[in-house]
């Protein structure tokens, strides 16, 4: 019996081997596309001067051309990226198959295993009515296995009736963040009550990023079928709220426009706040892998080198 996709990662052994597979595949279809020239590590050569190190002679040309070459690499940059994780429980839908949250924490796992490969400083942060957990940026291996861990809790201690508080979080970043940096944001952008007065407040805090000359990459995950189009069958359900454990039973034919419009209205508002302060707003579908998630991140890092 073939596995689907969702049993197969299920029985990857850890996250690093997830990971890996994600990016080295990934990188593999970059030499097939428009960014067949992406390079995560060897630049160029260059001729080596008297008295630096000797650990990046390519020795192999040495052997060709009797002469003494460095390797360089286009990929000591120094960029630091943070990536935060809400974790509030509306991450948790849909409960069969795969989550947002898990969804998230496989893309993140992605992220960092790439920000490995091209020597970038990355840090995470965990967040849902408040911030749970702040790292500093480091590209270390022993760093890297650390966040990793940090990303199975969190996915193994999915959070029950938690609402989240995105303002509060990026506010939080702001202030904390004291280096020009890349904020990478995994969240379905979703709270209780979105009102006007919410959406200010939202947009207030991303304009506190951009204020401090951050770069901001929002990926607005969700599962598009049921979230955005709504696509439930013509039967009554019993729709209960994961964060506030609030019930209503309803026909989703009776209110599908109605709910459509809403949820349009709201993400045309954030389009436009996000296009303002030049921030890259990407639809994450959980059913889409993590191709677009990982091409997004390389767009904008090209932009800012």
């Amino acid at each position: 019996m073939q596995l689907s996709d969702d049993q197969h990662i299920r029985q990857l052994a850890n996250l690093e081997l997830l990971a890996r597979q994600v990016v080295e595949g990934f990188i593999t279809g970059l030499h097939q596309s428009p960014f067949h020239g992406f390079s995560a590590e060897f630049a160029e050569h260059r001729l080596y001067n008297n008295g630096e190190s000797v650990k990046n002679i390519d020795w192999k040309l040495m052997a060709r051309t009797d002469k003494l070459f460095v390797k360089q690499f286009e990929e000591e940059t120094n960029l630091r990226c943070y990536l935060l994780l809400d974790t509030s429980s509306s991450m948790n839908y849909p409960e069969k198959g795969m989550s947002k949250l898990q969804f998230s924490v496989y893309a993140i796992a992605s992220l960092m295993y790439l920000f490995k490969k091209q020597r970038d400083a990355f840090g995470l942060c965990t967040f849902s009515n408040q911030v749970n957990l702040l790292t500093p940026a480091r590209s270390t291996s022993t760093h890297l296995f650390y966040l990793f861990a940090e990303l199975e809790k969190a996915y193994n201690n999915a959070k029950a009736n938690t609402t989240t508080n995105i303002a509060d979080a990026l506010h939080y970043m702001a202030l904390e963040i004291h280096k020009r940096s890349m904020v990478i944001i995994f969240s379905d952008m979703l709270e209780n009550n979105m009102s006007d007065e919410k959406l200010q407040q939202l947009f207030a805090a991303i304009q506190h990023l951009k204020f401090n000359k951050h770069e901001v990459v929002i990926f607005n995950v969700n599962d598009k079928a049921s979230e955005l189009d709504f696509n439930f069958d013509n039967r009554p359900y019993h729709f209960i709220d994961i964060e506030s454990g609030d019930e209503v039973k309803v026909h989703p034919n009776r209110i599908r426009d109605t709910y459509r419009t809403a949820l349009q209205q709201y993400r045309h508002q954030l389009e436009l706040k996000c296009a303002q302060y030049h921030i890259d707003l990407v639809d994450a579908n959980i059913n889409d892998g993590y191709n677009e998630i990982l091409k997004a991140y390389l767009l904008k890092r090209n932009r800012m080198i």
